[in-house]
């Protein structure tokens, strides 16, 4: 997958990621459990939205688009991997590592590539 494909994949994964609570955070809760201060889901969700969406307009520049990627990938990696151990997220956060780990990996084979 070309550096332009792979930012607009995954830019609209984080944009749906992020409107996900914000469009319904019965849904979204009723997946990865209950959250005691919605004003930090609202927060992150924002974040993901405005993260995916430097993604998505990063067209012509590469290092921006692998940076926020990768940025973006390991710390909500990072999140999942110290919270759902310690009991504090639900196990479900565990399929979104898995997709981060895919992210990442794709961000690694596209510097590859582009070497």
């Amino acid at each position: 997958m070309d550096r332009q494909r792979l930012s607009r994949a995954h830019g609209a994964f984080n944009v749906i990621g992020g409107l996900w609570p914000l469009a319904s955070i019965r849904s979204f809760e009723a997946v990865f459990g209950p959250k005691a201060d919605r004003w930090l889901e609202y927060t992150v969700a924002c974040l993901l939205i405005s993260n995916g969406a430097a993604q998505l307009l990063a067209d012509q520049d590469d290092a921006t688009a692998r940076r926020v990627g990768v940025g973006t990938a390991a710390s909500l990696l990072v999140i999942d991997l110290v919270f759902v151990p310690r009991g504090r997220i639900r196990w479900t956060y565990l399929l979104d590592a898995a997709m981060e780990v895919g992210w990442l990996a794709a961000w690694a084979r596209q510097a590859r590539v582009r070497a």
